[in-house]
């Protein structure tokens, strides 16, 4: 599986451009982590809605990607210089040491192999001021088996999100007491009500319940935040 060339038609196919689990409410609550004139790494852009909000509300952003035509497209649209902006990859970033009050990686941890998320966290506290913060999100609990596809060109049977790890609480704590302190992991459900008639609040509003609750459910996260060694 080429995990790039399902970043690139997500990221950059005009007509996949709504596909995909919606995303405004998570990246609000991360954004509601991040204070006015912090400096923030965002790893994994999307679409760069997260650096969107973010440059509202005042905080020095950065991000990085390893698609090239996603970083020139959010350069272009965000105003970002090309410094702030780069083509990357987590286990090896092009930022200088002790740079960032917060790194950022939504949903990007589960696509991931082990060898390279064991290099990614190295990177990300090395990036990090000391006391700095690393907040990000992954599928919570997730089944990968039932996400699978099949090409029907060549066969080859791949996640359809290119997602290759599931975590459940306690495998994302163990992972990350490894490089950082003061862990923390919440199981979450992000509502979007604007998207959903009333069926549908009556039935996020319960989801979100259980996830308060700690109990398993359809379509969740865990929310993660750790500080620097």
């Amino acid at each position: 599986m080429d995990q790039n060339k399902i970043w690139d038609a997500f990221q950059n196919d005009e007509d996949l451009l709504d596909v995909g689990f919606p995303a405004r409410k998570r990246f609000e609550f991360l954004a509601g982590k991040i204070s006015s004139g912090e400096i923030a790494l965002n790893i994994g852009v999307g679409k760069g809605y997260l650096e969107e909000i973010l440059l509202h509300k005042g905080v020095d952003v950065f991000c990085l990607d390893p698609n090239r035509t996603t970083i020139e497209l959010i350069r272009e649209r965000l105003g970002l210089e090309e410094e702030k902006a780069q083509t990357g990859y987590s286990q090896s970033m092009p930022f200088q040491n002790v740079l960032f009050d917060v790194v950022i990686m939504s949903e990007v941890l589960e696509h991931l192999e082990n060898v390279t998320i064991a290099e990614t966290l190295v990177e990300v506290s090395r990036v990090l001021k000391p006391g700095g913060r690393f907040i990000g999100t992954v599928p919570a609990d997730e089944h990968l088996q039932a996400n699978l596809v099949v090409c029907p060109h060549c066969g080859e049977r791949f996640h359809r999100w290119g997602h290759v790890q599931s975590f459940s609480k306690e495998q994302l704590l163990d992972l990350l007491k490894q490089n950082f302190k003061n862990v923390r992991v919440r199981r979450m459900y992000y509502l979007d009500s604007l998207r959903l008639n009333w069926k549908g609040k009556i039935s996020g509003v319960l989801k979100m319940v259980q996830a308060l609750f700690g109990l398993k459910g359809n379509n969740q996260n865990f929310y993660f935040e750790a500080v620097r060694l």
